[in-house]
């Protein structure tokens, strides 16, 4: 029996009261689960209050039933005639599906998102457009099977830009592709080491808000005590409040 687990990270860029970026995650009508992440042009509150739209406009149609495509096409659709064309939005949908027992990756981010197995890493960077500039604009759409031992990792623009003040690279592409999918390591350590270079390469000070999301598909670990046949479902948060 095969476990998905998924890690978070989110940070705001330097100075900066609220993250521009928003993620989601609902439970799918027909079995499976979705992360929405929105990255809303600008920074601080007005971004925040275009992201939380968006993404709550995203949940609404998943709820539905709607395919994540449509989800996606829908959602540009109302951000571009909403705002003129005068607003753009960065827009990744990463979906676990249950019934087809597949994942589902859609992209309106130039950002890519990349996949980890044990044949190797597999980089998804078509050009792809972020949403509301353009009358007609489509997503990238990738499936890939429910296996064992696979990664995928999703962000927005700011781990890219991560050290670039100071002329260094996070080099992510060579990063990723060292990473050891068959220890099956959870989740959570690959986001946070991610997160911890980043912020070294920019000094602690984020030129950007950061959202990194790691989607992992392992051998269930059966907690002490847990029936074999009802393995319970769980979900953990830590969030800093002042």
């Amino acid at each position: 029996m095969l476990e998905i687990r998924a890690a978070v990270a989110k940070i705001n860029g330097y100075m900066t009261d609220e993250s521009g970026d928003t993620l989601e995650k609902i439970e799918r009508p027909n079995g499976g689960f979705s992360f929405v992440l929105i990255d809303g042009q600008g920074t601080g509150r007005g971004a925040k209050s275009l992201s939380n739209l968006l993404a709550a406009r995203s949940i609404s149609l998943l709820k539905d039933g709607a395919r994540d495509e449509a989800v996606a096409m829908a959602v540009h659709d109302y951000l571009y005639m909403y705002r003129m064309g005068q607003v753009a939005a960065t827009l990744n949908i990463l979906s676990v599906d249950f019934t087809s027992r597949q994942i589902v990756m859609v992209r309106n981010n130039p950002a890519p998102f990349f996949v980890l197995t044990p044949k190797g890493m597999q980089i998804y960077n078509e050009e792809s457009q972020p949403i509301g500039l353009y009358a007609v604009t489509r997503p990238q759409t990738v499936t890939i099977p429910i296996e064992p031992f696979t990664y995928i990792v999703m962000f927005t623009d700011g781990l890219l830009h991560a050290g670039e003040r100071y002329h260094t690279d996070l080099d992510l592409t060579n990063y990723l592709a060292g990473w050891p999918t068959t220890d099956g390591r959870d989740p959570e350590v690959l986001t946070e080491s991610l997160l911890a270079r980043a912020l070294e390469l920019d000094n602690g000070q984020p030129s950007d808000d950061m959202s990194i999301v790691t989607l992992a598909v392992l051998p269930l670990l059966m907690l002490e005590n847990e029936h074999p046949f009802y393995p319970a479902r769980r979900l953990i948060m830590r969030a800093p409040f002042e």
